[in-house]
């Protein structure tokens, strides 16, 4: 059913209170006619559930093909005034009738003199016009809450399309930069070139079954950039190396795939790449209550600045803007410079994944 009648919930409330009604309209038969109690209220309660959901269900399409913001006001004042007489008469009309079936079952009922009957058409008119009114808030409330509803999925379907787009934007940078690699050790070295190349292949190939996560466990990501790390190696040899630091509960906490290779990718391009003797990468991660602190620092050319100002590019603003996707203003990403380390803070909140049944 519609309307009203829409769930259990709704149709029980709505005949309670049409119940309600009979029980008063045969309170006024027995004030007017000195009806019993029990006559009375067999002929209203009956006679008002009926009238309620006949009134309930005329309403209710009436208020749908007359919506107040698309029909003039005075057509629909019209439509509501002349159902609403004409409801009221047939209710009136079939009042009498019910009566007089009842007075030849049930002793002591009185006929339906004309004053009462007045006042079953009046009442039968007033009750229409707030059946209508009430139907159409519920409609006006359903219709508020569908352009809700339809805003969040449209405001869910943006998000998903950014997050796509920055977690896209991540593989031809680091595509480019591996390949800029690859092809260096190509004249110097072509066995570690090949190598790098079946390194690169597995990299992309564990990278892929990433995309289809929405999170990833932070294990997994340290993972994922321990294998790049390995590629980087290749052309780096000793001057390249790695620690990370991993608290406990840290390593099952859940992030966006990939977001720590994009600044990893960074440490070694713009801090190691530049120092003759290498450097230390290094990733340490703690869970303080409701957050996950991610650090990620290396050593840097404490003559060179480009690093700071290289952040500013796709590697730190992807982050920043997947962060800012994914949690909004639950997560922050901060860089420094001290010396000779650049560092990288990141906290988001510390979510772990689901329980699974056994």
């Amino acid at each position: 059913m519609m309307g009203t009648f829409g769930t259990r919930r709704s149709t029980a409330l709505y005949l309670a209170a049409w119940t309600l009604l009979g029980v008063l309209l045969a309170g006024l038969m027995v004030a007017a006619g000195d009806a019993p109690w029990g006559a009375s209220l067999l002929f209203a309660v009956p006679l008002s559930l009926v009238y309620g959901c006949a009134s309930g269900f005329s309403s209710y399409y009436l208020c749908r093909a007359y919506p107040l913001a698309t029909r003039p006001l005075v057509a629909v004042l019209g439509v509501f005034t002349c159902t609403a007489v004409c409801a009221g008469a047939l209710w009136t009309a079939a009042g009498g009738g019910f009566a007089e079936v009842l007075r030849s079952l049930v002793p002591g009922l009185p006929a339906m003199s004309r004053p009462f009957a007045a006042l079953m058409f009046g009442l039968g008119v007033i009750l229409y016009g707030l059946s209508a009114v009430a139907h159409y808030l519920a409609l006006e409330f359903e219709r508020a809450r569908s352009l809700e509803r339809r805003e969040l999925e449209m405001k869910l379907a943006a998000q998903e399309a950014e997050l796509r787009m920055l977690r896209t934007q991540i593989d031809p940078h680091f595509l480019f930069n591996s390949l800029n690699s690859i092809s260096a050790l190509t004249s110097i070295d072509p066995g570690a070139a090949r190598g790098m190349t079946l390194q690169l292949s597995d990299f992309l190939r564990r990278s892929l079954g990433m995309d289809a996560q929405r999170k990833v466990a932070l294990s997994e990501e340290i993972a994922l950039v321990e294998a790049f790390l390995a590629i980087e190696q290749l052309r780096f040899g000793a001057r390249l190396r790695f620690e990370h630091a991993i608290g406990e509960g840290a390593g099952q906490c859940l992030l966006p795939p990939m977001l720590l290779q994009p600044l990893v990718e960074n440490a070694v391009k713009h801090g190691i790449g530049n120092r003759v003797d290498g450097g230390l990468v290094r990733i340490a991660a703690d869970r303080a209550g409701a957050l996950l602190r991610i650090r990620v620092e290396n050593d840097a050319d404490e003559d060179d600045v480009s690093q700071p100002a290289a952040g500013c590019g796709i590697g730190l603003a992807n982050v920043r803007q997947r962060l800012l996707a994914t949690y909004a203003h639950e997560a922050s990403v901060h860089w420094t410079r001290l010396g000779a380390r650049f560092r990288v803070d990141i906290a988001l909140p510390a979510e772990h994944p689901p329980l699974t049944e056994t």
